[in-house]
């Protein structure tokens, strides 16, 4: 296709609502397979594209589809067609989030392992769109619980992989059980013969794209990834801040609300830090540039849009703070550094279900990413104490220190105190808002949690008063493990692990003893968390916090035949006591 290519979402005719969307997340220049699809899709056209993973497609097919459909059905007009549930669930996350103005929009992930009883639950409610894996979506077909008639459109995404994987004997099948007169795209990282003919095949005059992505990095640029968990991720760059020898940095953010948000909590924490996206004047974007190159100006928090044709030689540092849509967008936003034949260093965050993207951004730039450690509280200690070394040595060179000198004599004589006793209270004076010695009281709690391992807490029990019992919708066939749970809650709850009671594992859900007096707002944030590929959707559960008795005896509860209670940091309480016979 030779057309040229629209160059902004608002040339686009998408609805008000997925327009918003757009606005609030920081997309404002469309990627090349985003550009090409969402047109045809609109029109109602089947189309056949060839791009990379990582280059924007789900946005190229949700967008559009999203903008066609009638929210007053409530049976699927959408069904998308991935090769693994962890596809499925990323695919049906990004879809919610591209939706979440629409009205009553419902989506449904419907994969192997997960509770077919709940799948139907939200059948029966009424979905508009359904991500899927083959086999699964093929059981619902045989049971006759996914009603298609009314489907509007089929996605294929990544089609070779379920070719590879041996699905295309579903796939076929399942397209011949849909409406006649439905739309299909299909994307694929390449194009056999297989899937050439299921294109053939099952599609009509349809719209053929193929991208093809650059992969040049720079080779003098260090790429590094840390997996996020454990902390925040604000804590995980101040110990990147503290430790390294940085020069200049800048840390993309995918919104505009984020690069001030993130600028303002690392001003609050000392460092020399300043917002840059595309709502500031033409005249602050240039003067926050010209503080960068000055050095008086170390940090700049970015979007993409903001950053593009940055050339600034002290820049020393990328820090992805969040992982970019897309390959191309990783690439440009890391040759920000490495400039003039320096080192650079690139560092990225991926949070467990961002590995895909991980994956992709290695194979479209053809370098591995290695895994780095945060710095410890020794490293950040050892830093700070060179630096303060450093400032010792700048000021006896430069300054004139005879009045001090003085001083310190006369104070020595008056007291009679050694000169190195002196030397270090001073040294005491001059750091006490930032300690060389980092400690639990400057460190976050989460921060020295990773330094430890496991914590040892004290136990938790009703004898406390402010436990309650609450169930989460994610369990053994998840893979979920105590430590999932602990570290998503104190993470995204802002909830110490300490403070974390005991939990019970079952096969499609837990329950978690946490604090009663949790506000309402944690709560709801807590039913958005994701945990193993599963939202938390956390609800009080019907079955009472274990009461104990004066000599830590279990009182009875109410308790299912399946599941072990743990606490935090891995320990089994048995179901009963050694040399004691069971209560019925």
């Amino acid at each position: 296709m030779t057309e040229e290519l629209l160059t902004t979402f608002a040339e686009l005719e998408l609805i008000p609502a997925i327009n918003k969307v757009i606005k609030e997340v920081g997309y404002e220049t469309p990627s090349p397979i985003q550009a090409r699809s969402i047109p045809p899709l609109l029109d109602g056209r089947d189309l056949l594209g060839q791009a990379q993973t990582g280059t924007g497609k789900t946005a190229a097919f949700a967008l559009p589809l999203l903008s066609r459909l009638d929210l007053k059905k409530r049976t699927p007009q959408v069904l998308i067609l991935t090769p693994t549930r962890e596809l499925a669930l990323q695919v049906s996350e990004a879809i919610r989030t591209y939706a979440r103005h629409m009205k009553g929009f419902q989506v449904l992930p419907v994969y192997g392992g997960q509770s077919m009883s709940q799948q139907l639950r939200q059948l029966h409610r009424g979905v508009h769109a359904v991500v899927g894996t083959p086999g699964r979506i093929q059981d619902h077909l045989r049971r006759g619980t996914l009603n298609l008639s009314e489907l509007a459109c089929v996605v294929l995404d990544e089609a070779d992989e379920m070719l590879r994987m041996g699905f295309v004997d579903d796939v076929e099948q399942i397209l011949k059980d849909t409406p006649a007169d439905r739309q299909t795209a299909l994307f694929s990282a390449t194009m056999p013969k297989e899937v050439l003919r299921i294109a053939r095949q099952h599609m009509k005059d349809p719209v053929e794209i193929q991208i093809k992505t650059k992969t040049s990095t720079v080779a003098t640029i260090v790429q590094r990834f840390w997996q996020v968990k454990g902390l925040h991720k604000l804590d995980a760059l101040t110990r990147i801040l503290e430790a390294e020898e940085i020069e200049g940095m800048i840390v993309f953010v995918r919104t505009k609300i984020a690069t001030v948000e993130l600028s303002e909590k690392l001003e609050s924490r000392g460092f020399s830090c300043a917002p840059l996206n595309g709502d500031m004047t033409q005249a602050l974007r240039e003067k926050t540039v010209e503080r960068l190159k000055a050095g008086t100006l170390d940090i700049v928090v970015a979007t993409d849009v903001a950053a593009r044709g940055l050339d600034v030689k002290r820049i020393s540092h990328v820090v992805n703070y969040d992982i970019p849509y897309d390959t191309e967008a990783y690439v440009h936003r890391i040759g920000r550094t490495g400039r003039a034949g320096r080192m650079g260093q690139a560092i990225l965050f991926v949070a467990p279900r961002e590995r895909r993207m991980l994956a992709a951004i290695e194979r479209a730039t053809r370098q591995p990413i290695t895994a780095m450690s945060l710095p410890s509280r020794k490293d950040i200690s050892n830093r700070r104490s060179d630096l303060f070394k450093e400032q010792i040595a700048e000021a006896m060179e430069s300054q004139d220190l005879e009045f001090f000198e003085e001083l310190i004599d006369s104070y020595q004589h008056q007291y009679d105190v050694g000169l190195r006793r002196i030397a270090a209270t001073l040294a005491y004076l001059v750091q006490k808002d930032r300690p060389l010695q980092v400690d639990e009281g400057v460190i976050e709690e989460a921060v020295i949690r990773e330094d430890r391992g496991p914590r040892q807490r004290r136990k938790k029990d009703a004898s406390d008063g402010n436990l309650m019992r609450y169930r989460i919708e994610v369990g053994r066939n998840h893979g979920v493990e105590p430590k999932h749970i602990v570290g998503a809650i104190a993470n995204e709850a802002n909830i110490r692990s300490r403070d974390i009671g005991q939990i019970k594992i079952h096969n499609d859900h837990c329950l978690v003893d946490l604090p009663n007096d949790m506000p309402s707002a944690t709560f709801r944030q807590l039913q958005k968390v994701w945990v193993c590929g599963q939202q938390l959707q956390i609800t009080p559960a019907d079955e009472q916090v274990p009461a104990f008795g004066n000599k830590g005896k279990r009182k009875s509860s109410p308790r299912s035949s399946e599941g072990k209670f743990f606490k935090p940091g891995g320990k089994k309480f048995p179901r009963s006591r050694p040399g004691r016979p069971k209560k019925p």
